[in-house]
């Protein structure tokens, strides 16, 4: 299937919102994608949830993909997650009374988390595909030097299947330069603000690779306690880098954030 695409009036101009729509849809799936990237990456994830009976509404953040906004830069978390509550509004007002559920990635995890803490009372489920919930010390010693090294994302970071890697290279809507001190002061003030909570209290299903490079695991895991209930579930894949949606097991993570959202809706 195809997406349809609806243009809404977000914080930094045109939003644009790629869209599944199933008229026969169970519930809605909201789908927020990571740093330096764009919504079209996750065609796949959409078509396994489009199989599972979801209408996916997956939005290109501000400064990403077809969006407004400065190439690449991070400047305001918040206003992420109040873009995405457009998505999400947009999706109701489509399929009105469905169980609404999100799942994010990277970047997108942190968007997922802050927009649950804000609207937890509007979702059925949470999914955290590799959260930068906890931050990465590597890129918070960057905050020290003057001037900033320029550090664009590695492609070899983000999959054991090197084919990952070339696509995003030669993807010409992914950002390719290197990450301003304003985006990387965004990102650890809404790892603080995350930390303050409140807690995750709904059903969440926390998916990471043991070998992330970018949000390295043992971080996660701290912030992910921080943040735990007994709604909060989680599952590490032995071996799997960042993008774990489009690793060498995609299959079987996708099989694992999918099951767990139809046991949510059904």
């Amino acid at each position: 299937m195809t997406p349809t695409v609806d243009v809404l009036q977000g914080s930094h101009g045109d939003y644009h919102v790629h869209v599944w729509d199933d008229s026969d849809a169970r519930y809605i799936a909201l789908l927020a994608h990571g740093i330096a990237e764009h919504a079209r990456r996750y065609d796949h994830v959409a078509a396994a949830l489009v199989a599972d009976g979801a209408a996916v509404y997956a939005p290109d953040h501000y400064g990403h993909g077809l969006s407004a906004g400065e190439r690449g830069l991070v400047e305001d978390v918040e206003a992420y997650v109040d873009d995405l509550h457009l998505a999400a509004e947009l999706a109701r007002g489509s399929h009105p009374g469905l169980p609404v559920v999100l799942i994010g990635h990277s970047l997108g995890g942190i968007i997922a988390t802050r927009f649950a803490q804000r609207y937890m009372d509007e979702l059925t489920a949470l999914v955290l595909s590799a959260p930068v919930i906890g931050g990465n010390p590597g890129f918070e010693a960057l905050l020290a030097m003057d001037p900033l090294p320029e550090v664009p994302l590695d492609p070899a970071a983000l999959s054991r299947d090197a084919s990952v890697g070339e696509a995003y290279a030669a993807d010409d809507l992914v950002y390719h330069g290197p990450l301003a001190r304003k985006t990387l002061e965004t990102i650890f003030g809404a790892v603080d603000t995350i930390a303050q909570g409140p807690k995750l209290d709904l059903p969440t299903l926390w998916l990471h690779g043991d070998q992330d490079p970018l949000a390295p695991y043992p971080v996660t895991a701290e912030a992910v306690e921080r943040l735990r209930t007994d709604k909060v579930s989680e599952k590490a894949y032995a071996g799997a880098m960042h993008e774990i949606f489009n690793e060498t097991n995609k299959d079987e993570v996708i099989g694992d954030a999918v099951a767990f959202l139809h046991a949510q809706t059904t």
